[in-house]
């Protein structure tokens, strides 16, 4: 018995080593670049890394990413002056376009379409309208030397606080015991595919099954708390907007407009807050525009999107 046991481990073992070199030789799972907050308070990754970002069980997209020195995805470094044109992309992760080729970006697309511009991509996966502010804020003299800033917005989960502080659960993830799982390539992967979903799952639903019944909200009641919802969502952004400042000469919102209140819209229009809204753009194309796992955009949407930001930058 002693022996069967011995033999269960060390074959268990061995089988473990061999899925974790046949993920690692494959390079199945995605590279983890390294975070932290710089000395102005700003989260970014931590400068001159690179690597690959997986997703899929299957490979399904495959990509190289590149930080550079100022600790984003970029195929440039960030040097504006007032001797040349630029133009600033800040954002959440369909900025940072972890999920295409540095060198084919949203960026590098809009460089293509205009001729001596330089594009500079400050794109970090988690980013909201206070990260954003908050760095435009920090690098007030580089930001001021660029000649037009696009900020992506999201109204659903960019609003969702009215003031700047670092969000300790991303950075959790820097901790010693997350940064040794990390090296544990078939460990990510697993991770990656979905395989301890279930068991999730399964905990979170015991924990709810012993909470009380919730009462079910009528129609009325649930359209009452989304307008409360979105009228404190507009209060953080004027909390923001007065904390940090903000540009409407050269600044401009990127939105779907479909998916944002009306009231914001309103809002933003009745105030001389520029947008550019890309639903139409992404509507009347005839193939996809995003990735089929996880809805980030694809190249067809990233090329949609740098038209739109060309055809608002040549009007402004």
């Amino acid at each position: 018995m002693k022996k069967l046991i011995f033999k269960i481990c060390i074959y268990t073992i061995l089988i473990l080593l061999a899925l974790e070199i046949w993920v690692r030789v494959f390079h199945l799972t995605k590279d983890y670049p390294v975070r932290y907050v710089d000395e102005y308070g700003v989260e970014k990754w931590v400068p001159n890394q690179n690597g690959y970002s997986v997703t899929g069980n299957r490979r399904q997209n495959f990509s190289e990413y590149h930080i550079n020195k100022f600790g984003y995805n970029s195929y440039r470094e960030f040097n504006p002056s007032k001797d040349k044109v630029e133009i600033a992309l800040v954002g959440d992760s369909f900025i940072e376009g972890f999920h295409q080729n540095y060198y084919h970006s949203i960026g590098k697309k809009i460089e293509n379409k205009l001729k001596g511009v330089e594009v500079y991509e400050y794109g970090y996966a988690g980013y909201d309208l206070a990260d954003q502010l908050h760095l435009i804020s920090q690098y007030k003299k580089q930001f001021d030397l660029i000649d037009y800033v696009v900020l992506g917005l999201k109204f659903e989960n960019d609003l969702t606080r009215g003031e700047y502080n670092v969000v300790q659960e991303r950075m959790a993830l820097e901790t010693p015991i997350y940064k040794a799982l990390r090296q544990i390539k078939l460990l990510v992967y697993l991770q990656n595919i979905g395989a301890f979903d279930a068991p999730r799952e399964l905990v979170s639903k015991l924990l709810s099954a012993k909470k009380s019944h919730q009462h079910t909200l009528t129609k009325e009641e649930e359209e009452e708390l989304q307008k409360e919802l979105e009228t404190k969502y507009i209060e953080n952004f004027e909390s923001l907007i007065k904390t940090h400042g903000f540009d409407k000469t050269r600044f401009v919102f990127l939105l779907d407009a479909e998916k944002t209140p009306g009231l914001f819209l309103n809002y933003l229009n009745g105030h001389g807050f520029k947008f550019i809204d890309f639903s139409q753009a992404m509507n009347e194309s005839k193939t996809p525009t995003t990735l089929i796992y996880d809805k980030h955009w694809n190249n067809r949407g990233r090329n949609i999107i740098a038209d739109v930001i060309v055809e608002n930058f040549k009007k402004h």
